[in-house]
């Protein structure tokens, strides 16, 4: 089950999306410090986690991909247009294009998550990374739906781990998130941070998302036939920043 994009935007520009951006971002600037020189895509709905990349991140280019299902609204708001609206089976880029991808708010909800890995896995360089950040089975923001991490199939990190390795990529580590319960309580979204820093410790219950980061097995690839490529709707692309 697909999100309304306004839906997700409306999230993110309350209190508590905010807070949620926060945590994760944080945890995604840790895992990726700096993406200098290359080129990064946001998979999903990834916008509120990319402009790191475009300014402190130093990366040669960032763009957002924002499945069909879901819809596209214009990013950044102090630029040119860097979103399209793509279909997440058949990505507009080329082989080996894309430097980091970072998979956010799509894996849970498509339903075409083995061609959507393939995908990933085409337009990724040979040293590529992947970040996927998926909301966690076993936290309290699965359960609820009021929060974009309450739709679709939640996962666990073994299982996360399984698909990856199911979809021609190697884990190479696993992170958590977003450990403060999903509460517009001034007094929850104020205290988000320490609940952040005792989950990291493994004093806080569960994470509201799990995250994993892995490479291609390049070994693992096989030929397959040229195929023609759909058309796509697409946003004018704004010149690298």
């Amino acid at each position: 089950m697909s999100l309304d994009i306004v839906d997700i935007r409306d999230f993110y520009a309350s209190s508590l999306g905010q807070m949620a951006a926060r945590m994760i971002r944080h945890q995604i600037r840790s895992i990726w410090p700096d993406a200098k020189g290359q080129s990064v895509l946001g998979l999903g709905y990834a916008t509120p986690y990319l402009n790191f990349f475009r300014s402190g991140g130093g990366a040669a280019r960032v763009m957002a991909a924002m499945p069909a299902s879901q819809g596209v609204l214009h990013w950044p708001a102090d630029g040119p247009c860097l979103t399209t609206l793509a279909d997440e089976a058949d990505l507009p880029f080329p082989d080996l294009s894309i430097d980091r991808v970072l998979l956010i708010h799509a894996l849970e909800t498509t339903e075409q998550v083995q061609p959507m890995m393939r995908e990933i896995w085409r337009v990724l360089s040979g040293s590529g990374r992947l970040l996927v950040v998926a909301p966690n089975r076993r936290g309290i923001w699965a359960r609820l739906d009021r929060t974009p991490f309450g739709y679709g199939q939640p996962y666990s990190s073994g299982q996360l781990s399984r698909l990856l390795r199911e979809t021609m990529f190697t884990p190479v580590s696993a992170h958590a998130a977003l450990f403060a319960p999903p509460s517009r309580s001034r007094m929850v979204l104020a205290s988000a941070r320490a609940w952040e820093g005792l989950g990291q410790r493994g004093i806080a219950p569960f994470a509201g998302v799990v995250m994993i980061e892995a490479t291609k097995q390049i070994y693992a690839g096989h030929p397959v036939a040229q195929r023609r490529r759909r058309a796509y709707l697409a946003l004018p692309q704004g010149p690298r920043v």
